[in-house]
């Protein structure tokens, strides 16, 4: 089993290269991909900061790379993007494909502690197996220089893992995260599944019960929401957050963009303003 990650594939892109790499996850007990856009290099010793995207429900490490446009603003700011996939895959798990918001494609970026969904761990491997393999294969990367994004269980994903490990990452932001798990029908299903019945196990993996924990935030947390998605006011609840954000003396800039829903388009619109903020943390 090849734990080290070989090359699948590789596409010219603003100078520089998508590339998707295949390897066995130890972590998640299966083979896994992922993405990453290497900006043009200035020099052959140089070493780019990386921006780590985590995706939303159903999606794979294709998604973005694919219809965000975010290679644009990285290439220009030197900004290396990591997407990796949203689940363990091809483990056969009996019901892990049975529903769109549960099991393969909705790893809710949690380490699973039911014995049926073990391995179920996309928390450690975003935050542990990852930059360790990045470190290992890819001298060209500073992975001590990172921070981290996402959209919507990916912004769920990006918003606790940046919480929880203040000293790991320079910034965070979000796409219409799902801000508030414990308290929309999303979160609900899946971390009765994955964590049990005890809801405090479930505060550890909820951005708006953190907040209130680990508020040291140097860097503004960016939140970009459309007013015109469906899911705003039952799964998303970024208002929770606002008023979390508030009290803990928490700096964040949420902005309620008219008009816009809950898909790439949006995120296209808005990307630039994104790599551009976490580009002003990692230079620091």
């Amino acid at each position: 089993m090849e734990t080290k990650p070989s090359e699948i594939s590789s596409t010219k892109m603003f100078g520089g290269y998508n590339k998707r790499y295949k390897h066995f996850s130890p972590t998640l007990g299966c083979s896994m991909t992922f993405h990453i856009y290497f900006p043009p290099s200035p020099s052959p010793s140089h070493k780019f900061p990386v921006l780590y995207w985590l995706s939303g429900l159903t999606c794979t490490d294709e998604n973005f790379i694919a219809k965000s446009g975010a290679q644009r603003v990285a290439s220009t700011e030197g900004i290396v993007l990591i997407a990796p996939d949203t689940s363990p895959r091809g483990l056969n798990v009996e019901g892990e494909a049975d529903s769109w918001d549960f099991g393969v494609g909705a790893g809710f970026y949690l380490n699973a502690t039911q014995e049926k969904w073990k391995n179920w761990r996309m928390y450690d491997y975003v935050v542990k197996e990852l930059p360790k393999l990045l470190t290992e294969n890819f001298p060209q990367l500073d992975t001590s220089k990172a921070s981290i994004f996402g959209h919507s269980m990916g912004g769920h994903g990006a918003l606790t893992i940046y919480l929880k490990n203040l000293d790991k990452y320079k910034s965070v932001s979000a796409f219409s995260p799902v801000a508030n798990p414990i308290n929309c029908p999303w979160g609900q299903k899946a971390f009765t599944n994955y964590l049990g019945s005890n809801k405090a196990d479930w505060e550890g993996y909820d951005a708006t019960s953190l907040v209130s924990k680990f508020h040291d935030v140097s860097a503004t947390i960016l939140i970009d929401q459309g007013d015109e998605d469906k899911f705003l006011h039952d799964q998303l609840l970024p208002d929770k957050f606002e008023e979390a954000c508030r009290s803990a003396n928490v700096p964040l800039l949420l902005r309620l963009q008219p008009g816009y829903d809950h898909s790439y388009f949006f995120i296209a619109t808005f990307i630039d303003d994104h790599i551009r903020h976490h580009a002003q943390a990692l230079k620091v």
